[in-house]
């Protein structure tokens, strides 16, 4: 048990409001997005490329984490009351883990295929198949399961089951630090860096060549963009602050109250709601790396602002009125 207490901001707001309803939002827009994204591969399933196995992946994520956000979003609105079995926590604590680091592995597989193409494309002609794809697919999930099962073994449900913490309590925060640190290394920071280097190295030889198409450019650095709003509006700041919190805690349990606790208090709640909305962001990704998903969207977006200028015209003269009616 903690030896001193440090005076926190009320996360009521937070996290019987904000957090459910950014959840719900989430939900909504994540299961419609990666649902249409689905759809699309399975309808063009004979042109299935090596990429879009890993888009099928980062899909599949998604939907995983999104099936149990219902029942984050009931457990928020109940004043942080876990009604369900308590076993069904963990499963969501590590469903969530499941699709944060299973996004981030296809992200950086994503960003190396890309990288071999522009960069090496005879070298990687015809050596790298499908079946490489499906293995490396197949790596990623084991690995990130394997990286995730350590958490489960973490006490989670605290007060006779009633709360389902995301991390684990004060006497084990010394050991979960180790691991949170060892986790961000590996799960995060090498992709991450691993993903710089790929597009780096491609924005100078696609900004230098002269035989890339325009359009071409133009959807790679839309794409390195979405993928670093991705990291550094939704991981960046989860890893970070959930690290420094863990270390206040410490800190805490041994009597010390560090000043700068408060501070990341705050930033650790936001980033607990940031992190979530990879999984709405994610299908942005489908738009530039499968050509067809984006026609389809463009189509799509384009009938329905046909549509929706035709429901609002109006007539502009007593003809057309006549007309009309």
């Amino acid at each position: 048990m903690s030896n001193t207490s440090c005076p926190h901001p009320d996360k009521k707001l937070f996290e019987h409001t904000i957090l459910p309803t950014l959840h719900i939002l989430v939900f909504i827009v994540g299961l419609i997005a990666n649902g249409w994204g689905l759809n699309s591969l399975r309808n063009n399933w004979r042109k299935l490329g090596n990429i879009n196995i890993f888009v099928l992946n980062l899909g599949l994520a998604d939907i995983l984490y999104l099936l149990t956000l219902p029942f984050l979003i009931v457990y928020h609105l109940k004043g942080n009351k876990w009604i369900f079995l308590e076993e069904f926590c963990l499963v969501t604590r590590f469903c969530f883990n499941l699709n944060l680091y299973c996004s981030i592995g296809f992200l950086t597989c994503i960003s190396v295929y890309r990288y071999l193409s522009i960069v090496h494309p005879m070298r990687t002609m015809g050596r790298i198949t499908t079946t490489h794809s499906v293995v490396i697919s197949i790596v990623v999930w084991i690995l990130v399961c394997a990286q995730s099962s350590p958490d489960m073994t973490y006490e989670k449900i605290f007060m006779n089951g009633s709360k389902c913490f995301d991390t684990t309590s004060y006497e084990h925060s010394e050991s979960y630090l180790d691991y949170t640190i060892g986790w961000t290394f590996f799960g995060f920071c090498i992709p991450f860096a691993i993903i710089v280097g790929c597009y780096g190295h491609v924005t100078v030889v696609i900004c230098r060549s002269e035989t890339i198409d325009k359009n071409v450019k133009q959807q790679l650095l839309k794409l390195l963009a979405i993928l670093i709003l991705l990291f550094l509006l939704c991981y960046t700041p989860y890893h970070v602050f959930k690290n420094l919190s863990m270390y206040s805690r410490i800190l805490i349990s041994k009597g010390t109250c560090p000043g700068w606790d408060s501070g990341v208090f705050i930033m650790r709640q936001a980033s607990r709601g940031l992190v979530s909305l990879n999984s709405a962001l994610n299908p942005l990704v489908y738009l530039h790396v499968n050509e067809d998903m984006g026609d389809q969207f463009r189509q799509m977006f384009r009938s329905c602002f046909k549509l929706k200028s035709r429901s609002v015209s109006v007539p502009q003269t007593e003809q057309e009125a006549k007309n009309i009616i």
